[in-house]
């Protein structure tokens, strides 16, 4: 309760700088303030565009990070096991990371449909940092219970359960909270660019286009808004199925 509140009053006193600077400038048409932009959320939530959008992002944004955490996992299983394909693949995850995601966004925007572009970016962006953590960790794993399992001849499956996934699965989880705001941000970012119908990005980039500023706050609070939900909701997850095994 009392973090509850405490993150309350945090957010009033935000809420208070915006007002303030929104006041100084007297522009409200150029820096709308919480009052403006929660009126045109309002109106912008009474319509059906506004949840279709809404729930199609998501959809996508969901789509590319769960591809993502899969293809990550296997790919750090795979190179852990065979140093080859760690070798032949490394430079691949190398150049996925030191691209910028507008880069990828302009070029997958000419080979993909528009609606396409999302799911892809926001796969793309998640991929190395699955990939890299759950590798790293594998690695890291200790030795003494690798011994241990052979000593016992446990089957692969027991060493899995037993060995590997508890030792892999912390730094496996932060990587997947870690990924999903990276996720959210590029898809986000790949909408406003590649101009997806549909999607909260392309009401983005016409609020701006037609100086409709309001709107456009209304639009990022929303994406500020759905971001904070989806990491809640992937927090009370993990902290679900922790309490389920406790």
């Amino acid at each position: 309760m009392k973090t509850l509140l405490r993150r309350a009053l945090i957010g009033v006193f935000w809420i208070g700088v915006w007002w303030l600077i929104a006041v100084a400038v007297g522009l409200p048409k150029l820096l709308p303030g919480p009052g403006e932009t929660a009126r045109a959320l309002l109106r912008l939530a009474r319509t059906a565009a506004f949840w279709r959008s809404v729930g199609l992002t998501l959809l996508r944004v969901a789509l590319g990070y769960i591809l993502a955490v899969l293809a990550g996992t296997v790919l750090a299983a795979g190179c852990w096991r065979m140093k080859g394909l760690d070798m032949l693949l490394s430079p691949l995850r190398t150049v996925i990371k030191a691209t910028p995601v507008s880069s990828f966004i302009l070029l997958v925007w000419l080979w993909l449909q528009r609606s396409r572009v999302p799911v892809f970016i926001s796969f793309l962006m998640v991929l190395p940092i699955i990939w890299t953590a759950t590798q790293e960790a594998l690695n890291a794993v200790d030795g003494n219970l690798k011994e241990m399992a052979n000593m016992y001849r446990f089957s692969p499956w027991k060493k899995l359960r037993y060995v590997y996934a508890p030792s892999v699965k912390p730094a496996f989880m932060a990587a997947c909270m870690t990924g999903l705001g990276f996720a959210w941000k590029s898809g986000i970012a790949a909408e406003v660019i590649a101009l997806t119908p549909d999607s909260v990005g392309k009401h983005l980039s016409d609020a701006k286009n037609y100086l409709e500023y309001p709107d456009l706050f209304a639009w990022t609070v929303t994406v500020i808004l759905l971001s904070m939900a989806l990491e809640a909701g992937l927090k009370a997850l993990a902290r679900k199925r922790r309490e389920g095994k406790a």
